[in-house]
């Protein structure tokens, strides 16, 4: 099987081309993973997909493809974290703060990702060091070269692809619970509507800082996902009455001076807490988000003490 038959079908013309079932959209991302695909028909597939717009059931084929093919790469988790999108037009990552944060309650957090566009501080071993000893960081370019190469073809397409969505769909450690950051506010829906097409339970995604699962605190928001399989859409109003944006070019926090008490910076500090609180609303279904809230506010006080009895 090439990937011609499945090219056809989303690009034979106007009246004919349909989208993917999701079984199609499987076989069609086996057969690119596995390396029986052209790369002129894997980028006319992709593009025809960019142009026409993504379908829940096709990113929901080619995660289930995805997932095949690299099973059992992970350990377990509690909470699936990937991190996909820190790019040019944001700042400091207190995201992977937030995910230290939530670790320190207990929670086995696996975070995979690619951060192409960010500064050297987001190489792998800095991610690690930021988002601490007890969260998993796994790069995309370990987990699967293939996938990886597939992210890799944007500087030669120009545009982003579906790739993106699915990355973010894939939940290598096959944790019960996942957040997800989009930048494009109806990505929410989408990929709600095809974690529910795979089975998944349980998922929080927001617009966050430069796409990735990172709060705004002076800013109402609408969680979008899914809660015992049902579609959910709860606000979450803001936490601070500051007007600003997530990422002043001019106001870049240093997150380990953050972390370590060094630097005091409210909307920072918010933004961290806020972020884990979302993470910690998702995975209990009986806290309401205040009460997650107020659970990260007391992790964050009692960071110091918790990391000194790991040392």
């Amino acid at each position: 099987m090439t990937l011609a038959p499945f090219v056809r079908i989303v690009a034979q013309g106007k009246g004919r081309a349909r989208a993917l079932t999701l079984d199609e959209a499987q076989e069609a991302m086996s057969v690119i993973l596995e390396g029986r695909a052209a790369p002129e028909a894997v980028g006319g597939l992709l593009m025809v997909l960019r142009l026409r717009g993504e379908e829940p059931q096709e990113i929901a084929g080619f995660t289930a493809a995805l997932r095949a093919h690299v099973s059992g790469a992970l350990p377990a988790a509690d909470l699936d974290w990937p991190s996909y999108a820190a790019g040019r037009s944001r700042g400091a990552p207190l995201y992977l703060l937030a995910a230290r944060l939530v670790a320190q309650s207990g929670v086995r957090v696996s975070m995979h990702g690619h951060n192409a566009y960010q500064s050297s501080t987001m190489r792998p071993q800095d991610i690690r060091a930021l988002a601490g000893p007890q969260v998993r960081y796994d790069p995309l370019a370990n987990l699967c070269p293939e996938a990886f190469g597939l992210l890799g073809l944007r500087a030669d397409l120009g545009l982003r692809s579906c790739i993106n969505t699915v990355l973010r769909m894939w939940n290598p450690s096959r944790a019960k619970a996942t957040v997800q950051g989009v930048f494009h506010p109806s990505y929410r829906s989408l990929q709600a509507q095809a974690a529910e097409m795979l089975g998944q339970q349980t998922l929080t995604i927001i617009k966050g800082g430069g796409g990735e699962f990172e709060r705004h605190p002076s800013k109402d928001i609408v969680c979008f996902g899914l809660r015992s399989g049902q579609h959910i859409q709860h606000n979450a109003p803001a936490l601070l009455s500051e007007t600003r944006r997530l990422h002043e070019e001019n106001a870049t926090v240093d997150p380990m001076a953050l972390w370590r008490g060094e630097t005091r910076d409210p909307f920072a500090e918010a933004t961290v807490t806020g972020t884990a609180a979302l993470a910690l609303w998702t995975l209990d279904p009986d806290a309401t988000l205040a009460q997650a809230q107020a659970t990260a506010d007391a992790l964050w006080s009692n960071r110091a003490a918790y990391e000194g009895c790991l040392a």
